[in-house]
């Protein structure tokens, strides 16, 4: 006759059932925050760390840069953010480097750790300079993020080498490139901020974009043109399409790749050009 272990199958029960508990755990733990970062599965960048152009490469691609023996006049610039951490300025400032935007701010959250040495840096060596805001629609508003730009290093004045600041407005390295917003809302949200930085400064902001995010996420709106400066990024031998609204760029981002620091800018125009953008 046959003998019942009923001790045999209990074992097995609890290793079936600790084994269960286990991947129950594990799979938790990857929908924390961070968890996927942790598990080397996601790119997303810690918050603060955005910079102009980052998305670009990623969306458009890169060719050759454009030809030094074009017959328009350019003015060579950068811009910098905190990943460059102190600028060797006067190195850029010989090298025929006469102008820098400097990241300020990001969001509401975030102010640029070498403010002072970058945007004082570029100052002291003789450069014109201004500063530039990297947009998060999607965590505050636009007059409030102005307000935040202007309260930390996003002011203008008329001194001849202070120039207007930027509305950084591109791909979101956070999350979905459109910031969760219909067209629509989008040009709302741009509009708010411009509108706020012309009444807490007497400026028009410039706007950085690139031509096929402002495609996607504005419908390739036209209503900028007229009193937003360009600066347009493309990295190429040709600027290429503008967004609608601008028959010519301001600034051109043609490269991240330069000498010295990467991010390197034609101005569409000689120094004294440069000087009148900055005067208004």
């Amino acid at each position: 006759m046959p003998v019942h272990r009923s001790g045999t199958a209990a074992p097995a029960r609890r290793r079936l059932f600790a084994g269960g508990t286990l991947l129950a755990a594990l799979a938790l733990l990857l929908t924390l925050p961070g968890a996927a970062s942790a598990a080397g599965t996601a790119t997303v960048p810690e918050r603060g760390t955005a910079r102009m152009g980052q998305g670009v490469i990623a969306h458009d691609g890169q060719g050759g840069t454009p030809s030094t023996g074009t017959s328009a006049v350019q003015t060579e610039g950068v811009d910098v953010a905190s990943h460059q951490g102190n600028v060797a300025w006067p190195t850029l400032w010989n090298s025929g480097v006469k102008w820098a935007y400097v990241k300020a701010t990001e969001g509401t959250y975030y102010k640029n750790t070498y403010f002072t040495q970058q945007y004082t840096g570029s100052y002291n060596v003789g450069m014109i300079r201004g500063t530039y805001h990297f947009a998060t629609p999607d965590t505050t508003s636009g007059a409030a993020q102005a307000n935040y730009f202007v309260d930390n290093g996003g002011g203008w004045s008329k001194d001849g080498r202070t120039l207007p600041g930027v509305l950084d407005i591109e791909w979101n390295p956070y999350g979905a490139q459109c910031y969760g917003k219909t067209q629509a809302a989008m040009v709302a949200w741009i509009r708010d901020f411009v509108n706020t930085y012309k009444a807490r400064t007497g400026r028009d902001a410039v706007i950085y974009t690139a031509t096929s995010w402002w495609k996607d996420c504005t419908g390739n709106n036209a209503g900028f043109g007229a009193t937003n400066p360009l600066w347009v990024a493309r990295y190429n031998t040709t600027v290429g399409e503008l967004p609608a609204g601008w028959g010519v760029y301001t600034i051109w981002q043609y490269t991240s790749s330069g000498p010295t620091v990467g991010d390197h800018n034609h101005f569409n125009g000689a120094l004294d050009r440069v000087v009148a953008l900055a005067n208004g």
